[in-house]
């Protein structure tokens, strides 16, 4: 990539009234000013930063493609730090793809994915943490990934780890300083019981940043909810119900659904990733039989399980599979979904959940093809759910790549308490210091490798 070249993109969606062209670099406000006539008769050149101009944009041979809107901004004062210009024009895409031309002619280059923001991050404009928030803002989908994205952007998850950092560098300076003096051994500038107790306020930090993430990958992909049960029982009708539409094969076909089917619905602002699982019995098919196997891999994975049951064999299937199926869900929110409440009369109805009531799990009859108590099934859903209130405050980890660092990150952390404890030497105390340091500052960006910068930029959408 090269910072030198002006470049170009479409930033909005096609389909609009309104579309906007993005322009950046060092040429950027010549080249819209030489495809742009502004009514005033005032150059873009010549105009303060920060205004709009009104206009047209013609063609090489004079033609008007569009009358247009311009945002002017000068560098430093703009998203990416540089000279910048924003033509909002009508949203045709032969009107969008006349303008790209237009520019690209002149001197621009189209940018690729994520430019203006790695352009951004590269001219100092945000850290690297807070551009990977540009692409979760824009991805967010419901109200606590959009809280999560904002704080991240603001800054917040950046100033958690500047004072790790700071604290991290004021530790391993106290060490260096004694390796500088190392002919005076009496000398020693990091006292051990101080640096000790530093060391364990920031490991504790630092494990409850990456404990977050479990939260935090929650909220952004969704609750992995798991339906599970018998063949047969309704898992299929009840995913279609709360998806809206017919997701699942609906069969009076034992074992007709064999392998996973996954999607998601959002619920008063929390996501739900519901996951559709092959009937739990005995087969000899193989392929009935390895997604039997995947069932059961998804129940581990998942932090609410739905156990579903035919409600007119509800207690003996019980007693048949709570032991395969109970001790998986030791840390889960289980609840049981008596399904088929529409074959059952109000009496039996009642013994039933005299049943169930003896066991410390929620319960609930519904029908699934009537749709019968799915708005209480939902509310049961987000009374379960094990998402806190999250607010633009809270500091939660959402990134993998953030995890992993932390991870690393917090092995060093732990070397260090250690070999404190083990009266170990001041220089291999300091190299795990330098360690920690490392992963942190890989965090915001400021040893982060070019290769690194271009896995991350490409998820980006062009535009942005």
């Amino acid at each position: 990539m090269n910072t030198q070249d002006t470049i170009c993109a479409i930033g909005t969606a096609q389909g609009g009234a309104i579309g906007i062209v993005r322009v950046s670099g060092p040429e950027a406000v010549t080249i819209t000013d030489s495809i742009f006539s502004a009514t005033s008769h005032v150059p873009l050149s010549q105009r303060q930063p920060h205004t709009l101009a009104f206009g047209q944009i013609r063609n090489d041979t004079g033609e008007i493609i569009d009358e247009v809107l311009i945002s002017l901004f000068r560098a430093p004062h703009s998203y990416t730090g540089e000279d910048s210009t924003e033509i909002s024009c009508h949203g045709s895409s032969y009107i969008l793809q006349q303008v790209m031309q237009l520019l690209i002619r002149k001197g621009c280059r189209a940018a690729g994915p994520g430019e203006f923001t790695q352009r951004a991050f590269l001219n100092g404009k945000m850290d690297l943490s807070q551009a990977e928030a540009v692409a979760d803002l824009i991805s967010s989908s419901n109200a606590a990934s959009h809280r999560m994205a904002m704080n991240q952007m603001r800054g917040g998850f950046s100033k958690e780890l500047s004072v790790l950092r700071d604290r991290l560098l004021h530790l391993t300076s106290l060490l260096e300083l004694e390796l500088d003096f190392s002919d005076h051994e009496e000398l020693e500038f990091a006292d051990r019981n101080e640096l000790s107790h530093t060391a364990e306020q920031i490991e504790q930090i630092i494990c409850q940043l990456t404990e977050s993430f479990s939260i935090g990958n929650a909220i952004k992909n969704g609750i992995p909810v798991a339906i599970i049960g018998e063949t047969n029982a309704g898992k299929s009708s009840l995913l279609n119900t709360l998806l809206h539409e017919e997701k699942a094969i609906v069969s009076d076909i034992h074992g007709t659904t064999r392998d996973i089917i996954e999607d998601t619905v959002n619920m008063q602002g929390v996501t739900f990733r519901f996951i559709d699982t092959a009937g739990i019995r005995e087969t000899e098919d193989t392929i009935e039989h390895i997604g039997i196997e995947r069932t059961f891999r998804k129940l581990e994975q998942a932090s609410i399980v739905l156990w579903m049951l035919d409600i007119t064999t509800a207690p003996a299937k019980w007693t048949e599979m709570a032991n395969d199926i109970l001790p998986r869900c030791t840390d889960k929110q289980l609840i049981i979904v008596l399904n088929k409440a529409d074959l059952l009369p109000s009496n039996q109805q009642e013994q039933l959940k005299t049943f169930f009531s003896r066991f410390p799990y929620p319960h609930i009859l519904i029908s699934a093809k009537n749709q019968e108590n799915i708005t209480k099934l939902q509310s049961l859903l987000l009374h379960s759910s094990p998402l806190p209130d999250i607010s633009q405050e809270n500091i939660i980890v959402t990134n993998v790549r953030h995890y992993e660092a932390l991870t690393h990150a917090h092995t060093a952390i732990h070397n260090v308490l250690r070999n404190l404890q083990a009266n170990l030497s001041g220089d291999l105390i300091s190299e795990d210091l330098r360690q920690c340091l490392f992963h942190i500052s890989d965090i915001i960006g400021e040893v982060t490798s070019d290769e690194i910068l271009g896995n991350i930029f490409r998820k980006f959408c062009i535009g942005k």
